[in-house]
Parts: structure tokens; sequence; C-alpha cells
């Protein structure tokens, strides 16, 4: 049950972290102005919109995810029982 519950919060905080990035991205003045919000619309880039949205999302889903699953890892890896020293099936 514990692995299903840190997959959950992995996916969780991966969701968490491409909705913040896309709104960080998207409140930007630089991103505003790419996307027309200049004077009269003009200066429109569409090229922002599609070169940098993706990358923006694949971002924010793969960063804070690779953060939390080695934060699970190394703490994982603290409470791992210390493995007994003899075996039964060696004499």
């Amino acid at each position: 049950m514990k692995r299903d519950a840190a997959t959950c919060g992995g996916c969780l905080v991966s969701a968490v972290g491409v909705v913040g990035a896309v709104w960080v991205w998207g409140a930007s003045s630089r991103t505003q102005r790419h996307l027309g919000q200049d004077f009269e619309g003009n200066g429109m880039d569409l090229g922002a919109f599609f070169v940098e949205l993706p990358l923006v999302v694949v971002g924010g889903a793969v960063v804070p995810g690779l953060v939390y699953a080695l934060g699970a890892w190394l703490l994982a890896g603290r409470r791992r029982p210390e493995p007994a020293r003899g075996s039964e099936f060696h004499a």
C-alpha cells in the first residue's frame, strides 16, 4: 500500500508542477508580448506558443516528479532494515 501512495503522490506533484509552470509561463510579460498583447496586437509570434508551451509542460511534469522520486528514494533507503548476517541456507 505504501508504494501506491508514493506513486499517487508523485503523480499529484507532477500535475501541480504542470499547472504551475503553465500559469507562470502564461503570466510572464515576455509571453504576453509574444502572443500579441502588445500595442494593437503587433509582434504576435506563435512560435513562442508552439515551441515553448510543450517544453514548459514537459519540464513542469518531469522536474517536480524527479525531485519527488529522488526524495522518496533517499527516505526509503534510510528506513530500509539491515539484512540478516546469517542465513538458514548457509551452514
